[in-house]
């Protein structure tokens, strides 16, 4: 089975995770910039953060045998300090990087005032740089902030068929169809979606423009989500073309919108700016002496 996850924070994951996720059968992934588990303080860490999904992060997953991009944005839960608003002046030079396939996570977190000035901005810089968006619903009073959400991109130059509007449930999925709007769905272990939610969704509404992700962030997570839909896809009897649609071409044929898509793993370095993901002595290397042994 052929994994890309379109969603997923692999800054927040270990090298395990990689490890796990190709041997799962995911060879590539789109990590979208979000916040950093406590507020931020300037737009400097921003930037670095932003220099690390471009850079360490493609090299790493590659290690793994995973095609890395990222989307960049100043995210919904920090469009709220002032601190960071800068950072809306710093992304267009962001925004022309190979590795950048959309500009997100945006949209709508407490659903405020600013976060809609900072919303229709970002919708305006993703039009001018021909690239997708990446839209984050709200996680309370999903269907009211589904519907701002799409006031804001139809009012905004990016086509609908532009924009995937991810974090969707049951009470949201027909009015985000009816949009023209891609459909993402973040399958977790505990809240938001589950496998079984999510193959009900696609039975009820069909498999197009549908992504699925695993969202794997810094709480309870799990980056092999998108295998198991796929699972539980065939074992409910969806076709194996129909899993593959979903899992695979739809993100695909998304993040292609950018121009920028590249699904081969490109060679590396053996090391990022002088950093590797190697530690200790190779797993063949000779085993130590009966006498070095005796001395350890």
């Amino acid at each position: 089975m052929r994994l890309f996850d379109p969603h997923i924070h692999m800054t927040s994951r270990t090298t395990d995770d990689y490890e796990a996720m190709y041997t799962a059968g995911v060879r590539a992934v789109v990590e979208p910039s979000f916040w950093l588990g406590q507020p931020r303080t300037s737009p400097a860490s921003f930037l670095d953060y932003f220099d690390s999904l471009i850079g360490w992060e493609p090299f790493r997953a590659a290690q793994y045998g995973i095609a890395h991009h990222c989307t960049l944005a100043l995210n919904p839960k920090e469009a709220n300090d002032p601190r960071c608003l800068p950072v809306l002046g710093e992304l267009p030079r962001y925004l022309v990087k190979d590795q950048v396939v959309a500009v997100g996570e945006i949209g709508y977190d407490g659903m405020t005032p600013a976060e809609d000035t900072v919303l229709a901005a970002q919708l305006q810089l993703a039009a001018d740089h021909a690239l997708p968006a990446l839209v984050h619903t709200p996680h309370r009073d999903k269907l009211a902030g589904l519907r701002r959400t799409l006031d804001v991109v139809r009012e905004s130059a990016l086509p609908v068929e532009h924009v995937l509007v991810d974090h969707l449930n049951e009470t949201t999925v027909k009015e985000a169809k009816d949009s023209g709007c891609w459909l993402g769905f973040s399958v977790y272990p505990d809240t938001k979606m589950d496998e079984r939610r999510m193959v009900a969704i696609l039975r009820a509404y069909g498999p197009e423009r549908v992504l699925v992700n695993s969202a794997a962030d810094w709480g309870r997570s799990d980056p092999l989500k998108t295998r198991k839909v796929g699972d539980l896809m065939l074992a409910e009897g969806f076709t194996p073309d129909e899993v593959e649609r979903v899992l695979w071409h739809n993100p695909v044929a998304f993040y292609g919108l950018s121009g920028r898509l590249r699904l081969d793993v490109a060679a590396t370095e053996a090391t990022h700016e002088g950093n590797s993901v190697l530690r200790g002595a190779p797993s063949d290397a000779a085993e130590p002496t009966d006498a070095v042994a005796a001395e350890a």
